[in-house]
């Protein structure tokens, strides 16, 4: 006679890795609140014993409806917002409710990666700009987490790429045959998380490639290293504009730092294009409302198509891992 195997238990786990109870749930509920050491212990003891928390997987099966997460960083900003739209859309005739965890840091991003598996309380999971390491790739394909990454890659998961570079290419061609030659670059070049995937480099890189390869120089007092915020970008323009030979054309790391650009330069009665031509990055929804020329990243595609390959695999597991790149397009307005 087959002896059936006893199931690890919470209490096994408990044992294991020597905490309580207690702390075993905020490690799978609230794993933020648990330092870095004991929420690892716990993690670890977890994948040994092969523990799999079943309760909140059987009141869903009751319900016959599945989950889809998404991790993201600053998830109230337009780009992200407009993400998570393509993500809304995809799911919005299929049977599956969305799930939105915010990532604050690089503690929470852990946090979440240790304990979304091993929960399994979602069905698939979409990360967006997130940079993502190889234990962490391993847990999620282990515990079979159906997971896209929006603007990373790794080659244990699907992803969808954007070539920023290219986008900075794209901005200095166009200038240069507006006839321009004194330029400037604003954006967030150092950003303090180091979760998150940081494109600007590669755009200011591509940018000033380009305008290399026409024989000119970007000095680096017209390279503005301004973080993401409304605030220091109005700041970082002004002095820009007022410097004793200001540039004619700026290129912004995104569109609401161009937006800020614009509104410093209205408020110096500098004109734009006549005066200042402006660059943005991204297209949200308001760049077509204030006629910006910017780059186009295809943001609620990227969302909207990242769920259909996460549905897709859901489907069939079978299906071979997709690493697509999205083409960004130059768009321009009456700010160039």
């Amino acid at each position: 006679m087959m002896i059936k195997k006893k199931l690890p238990t919470i209490y096994d786990v408990a044992k294991m890795s020597g905490v309580s109870i207690s702390t075993i749930s905020r490690v799978l509920n609230a794993p933020e609140k648990v330092n870095t050491e004991t929420r690892q212990r716990v993690i670890d003891a977890i994948d040994q014993l092969g523990f799999v928390p079943k309760a909140d997987a059987r009141a869903r099966a009751m319900k016959n409806i599945g989950r889809i997460g998404v991790l993201t960083p600053f998830f109230t900003a337009p780009s992200f917002v407009q993400r998570l739209r393509g993500v809304a859309s995809a799911l919005s005739k299929a049977n599956y409710e969305l799930v939105i965890y915010p990532v604050n840091s690089m503690d929470q991003l852990q946090g979440h990666l240790s304990s979304i598996p091993v929960i399994g309380n979602i069905d698939g999971l979409v990360i967006i700009s997130l940079s993502i390491g190889d234990e962490d790739a391993k847990r999620l394909k282990k515990h079979g987490v159906e997971t896209v990454i929006i603007e990373y890659c790794h080659p244990l998961l699907n992803s969808i790429l954007i070539d920023d570079r290219d986008g900075g290419r794209k901005a200095a061609e166009h200038l240069l045959k507006k006839g321009h030659r004194k330029f400037a670059f604003l954006g967030d070049i150092e950003s303090p998380e180091k979760l998150a995937v940081h494109p600007v480099k590669s755009r200011l890189q591509g940018f000033t490639e380009t305008l290399a390869e026409a024989g000119l120089n970007l000095p680096s007092k017209y390279i503005y290293p301004s973080p993401f915020n409304q605030k220091e970008s109005k700041q970082a323009a002004y002095e820009l504009l007022t410097l004793p030979k200001p540039p004619t054309a700026i290129f912004a790391a995104s569109d609401i730092q161009a937006l800020c650009i614009m509104k410093v330069a209205r408020q110096l009665n500098i004109k734009v294009p006549e005066d200042l031509a402006v660059v943005g990055f991204d297209d949200i929804d308001v760049a077509e409302h204030v006629d910006l020329t910017t780059i186009r990243q295809h943001l609620d595609e990227s969302g909207r198509l990242a769920t259909e390959i996460l549905l897709s695999r859901i489907g069939d597991s079978k299906r071979p891992l997709q690493q697509i790149n999205l083409p960004l397009e130059f768009i321009e307005r009456m700010t160039t």
